[in-house]
Formats: C-alpha cells, structure tokens, sequence
C-alpha cells in the first residue's frame, strides 16, 4: 500500500479526540514521582556551589548520625565500581583522530566542573531528612578559576586533563576550495555574526528516578521520566554499572514533557539504581525545579559566522559558516551529534547553493552540559540560513520573499552539497499559502496604521527545513553513532479482533495512544477504540530506540505497518481456507477478506477467533496465534518543511516587542490527526518565539553562577505574548515510508525564532538598527536604538 492510497483510509486525517486526554485532566495519570516502592528511601543530592573546584575532601560524619539517614555516597564510594556516563556519539576531526572525550563521573571524585555537579548522595528515610542530612554534608573546595566564554576558552585554565586547551573537537563538511573559489567570482558577498542563546528545558514534569532491587532474582526495576527507555537501559547496564541487560528492566510511565532533555543517561538514575542494591531497598529522586535548572542538559549555545556569495541577480552560490559551540563541562549522551551532523549538514536550507563548507570547533566550559533541545542541530541551522537570507535580500535591495524565491529548489530528488537528499518538496506552494494566509498584501496599510499610533512595525520570513527519523543505522554509524537508529513494533491481535500494540517509541505529549491507534482501525478496518498502545517499559516492548527527531510517526508507525503486513499476510491465508478460495484471491479492505470476483466475504473479527481457535484450519500449515514483530530501519531521513511569516510591532520609546500576527504553514506529509499536528505546532511556535524574545540561560563570566536559576529570571512565554496563530498545510508524501509521514514535533521551534527576530529588525530598520541577538528583549532592543540613534 502507498502513501497516497494510505491517506484515503478511515481515521486517516480525523481530528479524534486524544485518548490519553481523560487521564491527564482528571488527575489519574501516573508520572514517576507518583510512584511509591516498598521500603522506599529518598535521595538527595549535595551540588557543587561552584563552576570550577578541586575536592580537597567531602566530610560526611556528621551527615551519616543525622535521623533517618541510611547511608551518604561520595565519589570515592564509586571509584573503580562503575564507569562514567559515556557519549552516544564518536565525532572525528579533519585529520581522522577522535574528539576528546574525559570521564563523566557518576559523582565527583577530584574536581567539579559547574555549579550543581553531583558531590554527594544522601538517602534517608524521609525526603525531610535527607535533605537535612545534605545540609550536613561538609565539602572542602579548593575554587579554581572558571571557564564560561568559549571565545576564550582555549586559554584558560583547562577542565578536563584530556582537554588541556578545551577544546574537544574540529569539524568540518564541505569542499572548501570550491566554495573559496566561488566566494573569488561573487558578485556580492553577504556576512553575518549571530548567536543562538542557551536555552533551559522546563518541562512540566522535572526529572525523576526510583529504582528497587530483588535479591532472589538479582534483578533491578527502573522507573524514570525518559524518552527513550530501552537506550537508558542500554547505557545504564552497558556502559556504566556492567550489568546483564536482562536483569534491569526499565519503565518510563507517563512523562510530562521532554523537549530532548529528558533522552539522555544522567547521573542521577545510575545513582539510584547502584544504591537500591547496596542499602536493599527502593531510592527515589525527583528533581526540585531549582535543580533542574541548574543540572538538566541545556540547548543551543553557538557563535557564528556565516557567509553568503551571491551573483548579480541574487542567485546562491556558495555558503561558508564557522560555528563554536559550548558543550559544557561533560559530554552528555548525544552532545557531540547536535553542532555537527544535525547542524551542518541542515546548511542547504531550501535552497540550491551548489556549495557549502562549514566547520565547527566544539568547546569544554564550566556550564552545565548541552544537549539535544527541541530541534537539535536544525533549529541552529535554520537560524544561520534563514537570518542570512534575509541579509541578502535586503543588501541586494530585493525583498525577503524574492530572495527565497529566486533560490528555491525545484527539482526533486535534490543532493545538497551537505550529505543529505531530499526526496520531495514544494517550497513554492508553502510561500504562496503563507503569504495569503498572512495577508501580506495588506501589511503596507497596517505599517501606516502603526506608524500613527507612534509604533513600528516589521515582517519576517522563515522557509526551513528539517530531517527527521535519524536514518539510516549503516550510515549514521559510519558517522560516528554509537547506536541503531531503527524502530520496533508489536501487533497482537486477541481472539475477539482487539489489538494491543508495543512500541519502542515513546510518547511524553504527543498522542501516540491516539495516533497510532487510528494507524492500526485505518490499516485493519476496526475502530480506534479497540485499539490499545503500550510503550515505555523494557519488559513488555521489544527493543526500539523511543522518541526524539520527531521520528515516532515515520520509524515507529511504519515499524507498526510492516508487523501489520506480516498479520494481513497470515490472516488472508486463514480467510482463503475458510472460504476454500486461494491466498492469491484474498482481498482485505474495510475491515474484511474477500474473494476476488465473488460475493464471499468474512470479517477480520472472524479470522481473528480462528486464529487463536484453529478448528477450521490445518496446523500443520499455520501457527495458531496472529502476532507479529517488526523492525524498519529507515533509508533516508524525511524532510518536513515550510515558510513562516511573523509580524511585530516595536514601541520605540520602550523597546518592547508585540508579536502581532503569526502565519504557520508546513509540509509534513500525510497528516494522520491534524488536531494533533496543530497541537504540536503550537507548541513549538511557542517555544521558538520563546527564545527568540524572552528565554536566556546565562551565567556569570567570573563566578560561573547561573544567573537565570528561576523564573524569577529566567522568562518562560505566556498566553498572553502571543496572537492566534495561523497555520496551512502542504502535502507532499514523503516517498520512502509507506506512510508518507514526515514528522512535525518540532517545526515550530525550528522555523519560528528567525521569522521573529527577522521581522524585528524589518521594524527597525528606519531607526538604523542593523542588527541583534536572541532573545529581543525589551532591554536590548532599546539599548540597539539608543546605540543606533547615537
């Protein structure tokens, strides 16, 4: 079945109505901290105060005679026992050597690295008591000097003895001489210094771990806010505790948010889990929001410069960016992935540059680790393509539009001279929907309308791209992957024609119980209802690689449709025997089997009962049963799409930004639930205008404090920042699933900060403001016109 003959199935494109919703808004979901083990202890963590220190000793007497307290864990307790918190990822240099890659201790053994680096563990009876009990808890530091600027970081005082410079790698992609060779004929050549501001996940649902453990079978049980559980499992057992995989079994129960911060092996959840076996009894953690801000992976974090060559008429022919990006004090799981092969190789855009060289220069600094954040690697790409596109445009005096349309590809496939290849587009169609949907026809007459109200007003364009579902495993393995980037799934049919499904994707707000529920009614012709989705738990799903890269819907739900077609194969062969016809005469449509050319027909239900009833056909032919196991490894990543359009209004005399209007229109290929999509798109805008006018993670040159650790500073959007967003949909069905999904969780964070800060300068243009940096705060933009003024 095609993609296109997929999409006329139904269920397919109907807004159903989430089936997880009623346990989320009436209180019953169940979320790790809901978790209670028996004889359950609770652990908290002794933090480092400082960005840079050695441990000259960590005093835990007086901790350890407190009440209630069961036992207080050092680093020293842990050396030799257990192995670091290892990198998903293995990036080289151009000379082929690897990347630098110091030990992440579990806790601290010599020295701490940032402010919040795991000291100690206390575990006590009651929450109250550890947390008392860390109080104790005397920790002496010899301060060292911190290393936060990048800029400078080579000639500071090093972090890690294996990065005497901190430096941890070069990368590089491109043909650089001839992009220097096209750079020598340009007829006008476009540059650009920008920085994407540090981001800090704030999910709904901190981090949290409890883990117990059974003496009589010597296995352990994991319950943790994760993505992607099996991967957790993986790193926990493998590459730390040296553990025999199959005796932790891990459970990711419901999770409130993720964002990417939530798929990494940290270090809280192999502390637990040891300590379960050495004390005998359960240890629960659950982050404070305090902690969260200072010890979950951040996102973001580049320096770049990039430039444009361009002939007469505006026409791309080549791009040269530079990029450092801060990586923080360790390496977490798939750090070194995100500045580099999802980043560089999303350089192309939309467009047909023929040429494009980049480098990236990885650096160590006393911050907090950065990671994957909603996007990872593309959102950063996108903001460089998309912020000089519209540099050029308006240096060549054409309009922000017009540039784009002018290079546009056209023609698919399309090799971009980064690696990847596009399979399908139309980013024509996607222009033109946005610019009616946006009325951009009448933005002259809302600039006048702003003008004499004393405002400014500006338009912003954005036409990205991403590439989602990470594929395939061969070739992301030759890129350094340290892992499969497959997907698995179970269909079990029961004896009355219901069906349970296991998935190795995991589902922590985007409505896989409902999506991939009407994947299944639409492929077997039942209703959605009979249709149950379980996920997130080690011991009852096979393998799979869970949720990240908006992959769930092209990995998982096609793993999904080819056990499906191993189950319409078996079960045509029951229905041949019932009806005496031959496999080949089998026809399945709507939920029933028929004989071509007859009016013989019988229900799925039917052959469902005989399968598990097997009186009407021969066992020595068939198994009874009608499960089935499947696993897709992707040929190619699929590559959603879309333009956005933003409008602003600026007040000069306060600086403060107003997002006025905002046009959404993406290709994400077949849609199965568009409510879902819009839910999600939503959601990403959200957080892309987020950063791109309020969110800043910063820390203090000197001290290297996090100097937003709350929202007392650390901005989080509202409802109220933002208009009524108006959203299109293109479908081009991507060519290589049989879906024809592309994905589409985070386009809105991908597309939108360019859009934004674009359509501010446009407002400031007048005022001779040129440029600005994330987020375009009420501050720095009337610092930008009192400079310009000046």
């Amino acid at each position: 079945m095609g993609a296109n003959d997929f999409a006329k199935l139904p269920h397919i494109g109907e807004s159903m109505k989430r089936k997880e919703d009623e346990r989320f808004l009436t209180g019953v979901g169940q979320y790790t901290d809901d978790i209670h083990q028996a004889n359950q202890k609770y652990a908290v963590f002794v933090r480092s105060p400082h960005a840079h220190a050695a441990l000259k000793s960590v005093d835990v007497g007086a901790a350890e005679k407190m009440p209630g307290v069961v036992k207080v864990f050092t680093g020293k307790d842990m050396e030799g026992k257990m192995g670091g918190l290892p990198c998903g990822w293995l990036i080289s240099n151009p000379d082929g050597s690897p990347m630098k890659e110091p030990p992440h201790p579990i806790l601290a053994n010599t020295k701490v690295r940032y402010v919040g680096d795991h000291v100690a563990m206390v575990v006590a009876d009651t929450l109250q008591q550890a947390k008392d009990a860390a109080e104790a808890v005397e920790v002496d530091y010899d301060v060292l000097d911190a290393v936060i600027d990048m800029r400078t970081a080579r000639n500071g005082p090093a972090l890690h003895d294996e990065a005497p410079d901190n430096h941890c790698y070069k990368w590089t992609l491109g043909d650089k001489a001839a992009v220097d060779e096209a750079f020598a004929r340009a007829a006008h050549v476009t540059k650009l210094d920008i920085t994407n501001n540090r981001l800090i996940p704030n999910a709904m649902e901190p981090r949290a771990a409890n883990a117990s453990y059974n003496r009589a079978s010597d296995e352990y049980v994991l319950y943790v806010a994760n993505q992607n559980p099996h991967v957790e499992r993986l790193l926990l057992t493998a590459f730390v505790l040296q553990l025999p995989e199959h005796k932790v079994r891990v459970i990711a129960p419901d999770v409130g948010g993720g964002f990417g911060s939530k798929i990494f092996l940290y270090a809280e959840d192999v502390a637990v889990t040891w300590a379960a076996r050495q004390l005998n009894c359960a240890v629960k953690w659950t982050a404070e929001r305090s902690e969260s801000f200072v010890s979950d992976a951040h996102g973001r974090d580049h320096i770049t410069h990039a430039e444009m060559a361009m002939d007469k008429d505006g026409k791309f022919l080549a791009m040269r960016v530079h990029t450092d990006a801060n990586l923080g004090s360790y390496l977490s799981t798939f750090a070194s992935s995100v500045p580099t092969i999802l980043y560089g190789t999303l350089l192309a855009g939309q467009y047909t540059a023929p040429q494009i060289y980049v480098e990236v220069d990885g650096w160590f600094t006393s911050t907090a680790p950065v990671d994957a954040y909603r996007g990872a690697g593309r959102p950063e790409a996108t903001y460089v393509v998309e912020r000089l596109a519209t540099r050029c445009a308006w240096e060549l005096g054409l309009s922000q539009d017009e540039i784009r349309k002018r290079n546009f590809i056209t023609s698919f496939p399309y090799q971009t001279p980064v690696a990847l290849q596009y399979d399908i587009g139309d980013y024509h169609a996607c222009m033109d929907q946005a610019q009616e949907l946006a009325d951009v026809k009448g933005f002259e007459a809302r600039r006048t309308a702003s003008e004499a109200k004393g405002l400014k007003r500006g338009i912003g364009y954005s036409s990205y791209i991403e590439a989602c579902g990470l594929a395939p495993s061969n070739i992301a393995g030759a890129l350094g992957a340290r892992a499969g980037l497959f997907e698995a799934g179970e269909v079990r049919v029961h004896p009355t024609g219901s069906v349970t499904v296991f998935t190795g994707s995991h589902s922590h707000g985007q409505g896989h119980e409902t999506t991939f529920a009407q994947l299944v009614a639409a492929r077997l012709g039942i209703d959605p209802s009979q249709v149950d989705i379980v996920h997130g738990d080690t011991g009852r799903v096979p393998f799979g690689m869970g949720t990240y890269g908006s992959r769930s819907l092209s990995v998982g739900g096609t793993a999904i449709m080819k056990a499906i077609d191993k189950i319409e194969a078996k079960a045509k062969k029951i229905a041949a025997h019932l009806m005496e016809a031959s496999d080949a005469d089998i026809e399945f449509s709507g939920g029933e089997f028929s004989v071509k050319g007859t009016d013989k027909k019988i229900p799925f239900a039917q052959v469902a009962l005989t399968a598990y009833v097997p009186h009407n056909y021969p066992l020595d032919k068939l198994e009874p049963g009608l499960n089935e196991t499947a696993f897709y490894d992707p040929t190619n990543f699929t590559y959603p799409a879309g333009t956005y359009i933003c409008e602003v209004e600026v007040d000069p005399a306060t600086g403060v930004v107003r997002v006025d209007r905002f046009t959404a229109v993406d290709d994400f290929g077949v849609i199965i639930n568009p409510m879902i999509v819009e839910g999600q798109v939503h959601g990403g805008l959200v957080q892309g205008i987020g950063q791109a006018l309020l969110e800043h993670g910063v820390y203090d040159p000197e001290s290297g404090q996090l100097l937003t650790g709350s929202y007392m500073d650390y901005t989080m959007p509202r409802a109220a920042d933002f208009p009524e967003f108006r959203l299109g949909h293109v479908c081009t069905p991507c060519t290589h699933n049989p879906i024809g999904s592309k994905g589409c969780g985070e386009a809105g964070a991908i597309g939108s900060p360019p859009a934004v800060i674009n359509a501010v300068l446009d407002a400031l243009k007048p005022l001779g403001v040129t440029e600005l940096d994330m987020p375009a705060t009420p501050h720095r933009v009337w610092q930008a016109i009192q400079s310009a003024q000046a």
